[in-house]
This record gives C-alpha cells, structure tokens and sequence, in this order.
C-alpha cells in the first residue's frame, strides 16, 4: 500500500469527531481553519457551532457589524484573524456573488486566506488535489521525508510544501489533508512521537534513523518582551472608564487606562492626571494579573480609584451592563472581573 492509503486506513478508523468535519462547505472549513490558527481544539469547539449558528452563511457574516463579530470571537484571541475573516467575507460577498472559490489562487485573493487556509478550503470542501501545510503536517513530512534544516529557510519549506504535494493523493485528498492534521496532533507530536503506533513508521526516514525527536530543526525565538502596566479601574458613581483601542495591538477592543512601568499608588493621581486627564482619589490596589502575547508579556498591577469629573475625549465611562455587552480581551480579563465583583 501506499503512504495515503496507509494513512487514509488509519484516519478511518481514529479520526477526530469534529463539528466541521464530513461535509463539503467551503465557509465552515474557512471559519474553523481560521478559529484552529495558534489554538487548541478544545478551546475552538465552544466557539465554532456558535459563531456558525450566528453567521450561518457567508453573506450574513459579510451583512454583520465588526463589533459583532469581535464579540462573539471574545476570548479566542488573535482578533486580527476574526477581522480579517470577516473582511474577507465582505469581499466574496461583493465581488463574488457569495461564491467561495475552489481554486487556491483564487482564495489566495481573499483577505485572510493564506497558503495553508487556501489548501484546506480547496482539499476539504472541493476535493482538489493540493496539500494544506500546517505546522502538524511541517513536523510530519519532516520527519517522514528526512529533512534535517531549519524550516524557517525559505528553500526547506518550499522543498516541504513541495514534498507534502507529492504525497497527496488524487483520491479524498480532503480527508488526507486531515488525516495528516491528525498525525501530527496525535502520533507525530513536538519531542518525543509515539512512533510505535504510527500508521506509516515504515515509511518515515527519522524513524528508521531513530532521530524523529531532533526534527524537524526550528527557526530560533526571541523570547517575548516584559511590559510592566498599573491598570486603573477608575470609577464614576457605578461606572467604570474604558475606551475601545485603536492601536494594531487588540484594535478595536474595549480596554480600561494601563500607565506603563509599575507607581506607587501615592504617584498614581499625578500621572493618571497627566496621562488620561482626569483627577483621581480613594487610589487601592486591587490585585495583579499576567498575559502572555506571542511576542509580549503584560504584568499588571490593578488599583481602583474614584472620580467626579467627565471622561476625557477618547474614554467612556460604561456600566456593568454596557460593559457586558462591550468586546474585552483575554488580557484584562481579571480587572474585568474585578469590576464585576466576581
């Protein structure tokens, strides 16, 4: 048997259950390909059926407002996806009659949709025969192939997304694709794979040479850069400040007033006044809380203060209610919770 039908089998038999799997749509694979970009499974299954049973079809996700949709992505991460998902979903609306291409460089045209998102749209919903390469299926042709450079060589990956082409097959090249996702996740995992159990050990190169655990070689990481913030709860009466980010970072985003570097709570009046324009008093720690970003770590310091004065142009002074309905990021998830007494 060959190296698909081999691994065709055994995706028969130990496929993943997975809501978007088994039909051929071209929006549900394009909405949970990029819900699964830099996240789990486990957490995207909670998301996928609810943001499928608000937007059901490409038209009405293109037909609804961004706040919307950063709203029901909240807690996901990585916004920029959510937006360009639905940028690119206005674009097929408008300029493709809501048709989905087949083709990938068609979908390589739509916002949103790079080689890998293209490969699965194409593969999965319309059985073209083209390769989808995830860093799963990096670590598997890797390893299966033999290929021993840096992956973050231009030439090595093309020379993978070229070898991870050959191995598709004419016949269920979607399932194959998938099957392949699988392995990586499942079998030819990061470290040490569990090679006993591998469908295709005989016909792996690191396995026979024994180093699958050294491959595939990664492009080295800067470790992510510490920003130290106060984060100021600032309330007037029962509402809290808070302003919708317009930076790259969290665009869009409803965030509260973060002071760089870490005060004294007896030098906090002075800069919120200087930094966000407004007179603050009853100055309380309240906590402290990390996130960790890519290529950022956020360590906060969190106080409560009070005021009387107006918001300064820019900031809003919500409710507990409005702030429900407000889109919040992960990273101030604790000060929200503080605010909600929770």
């Amino acid at each position: 048997m060959s190296f698909a039908e081999h691994l065709l089998r055994w995706y028969d038999e130990h496929a993943r259950t997975l809501p978007w799997r088994g039909i051929h749509n071209a929006y549900h694979t394009w909405v949970s390909e990029t819900m699964l970009q830099q996240t789990r499974v486990e957490t995207v299954l909670s998301y996928y059926q609810r943001f499928i049973d608000r937007f059901p079809t490409v038209e009405a996700l293109a037909a609804a407002p961004e706040d919307e949709v950063l709203k029901l992505w909240e807690g996901l991460g990585y916004y920029r996806r959510a937006r360009n998902l639905h940028r690119g979903a206005r674009q097929v609306a408008e300029e493709l009659g809501g048709v989905i291409p087949s083709d990938v460089k068609e979908l390589l045209k739509i916002s949103g949709i790079g080689e890998y998102t293209a490969g699965a749209i194409a593969s999965i919903a319309y059985d073209r025969c083209v390769p989808a390469v995830d860093g799963n299926v990096i670590r598997v042709v890797s390893r299966v192939r033999g290929i021993r450079e840096n992956v973050g060589i231009p030439s090595v990956k093309r020379q993978i997304t070229q070898a991870a082409a050959e191995l598709v097959p004419q016949e269920r090249p979607g399932d194959f694709n998938q099957a392949m996702m699988d392995l990586g996740a499942t079998i030819c995992v990061p470290g040490t794979p569990s090679c006993e159990r591998c469908p295709v050990a005989e016909m792996c190169d690191a396995c026979r040479e024994g180093d699958a655990e050294d491959i595939p070689e990664l492009p080295r990481k800067n470790p992510p850069k510490v920003i130290n913030y106060d984060l100021c709860l600032i309330y007037n009466g029962d509402r809290v400040l808070m302003r919708q980010r317009t930076e790259t970072m969290l665009q869009g985003l409803w965030i509260y007033p973060m002071i760089e570097e870490h005060h004294t709570a007896k030098q906090l009046p002075a800069l919120v006044k200087r930094r966000i324009g407004l007179p603050v008093a009853d100055i309380q720690p309240a906590g402290e809380a990390k996130h960790v970003f890519t290529h950022q770590v956020w360590q906060m310091k969190i106080y409560t203060m009070s005021t009387t004065a107006e918001a300064p142009d820019g900031w809003r002074f919500v409710t507990l209610e409005e702030m429900q309905a407000l889109t919040i990021p992960t990273a101030v998830k604790k000060a929200k919770e503080i605010v909600l007494g929770q």
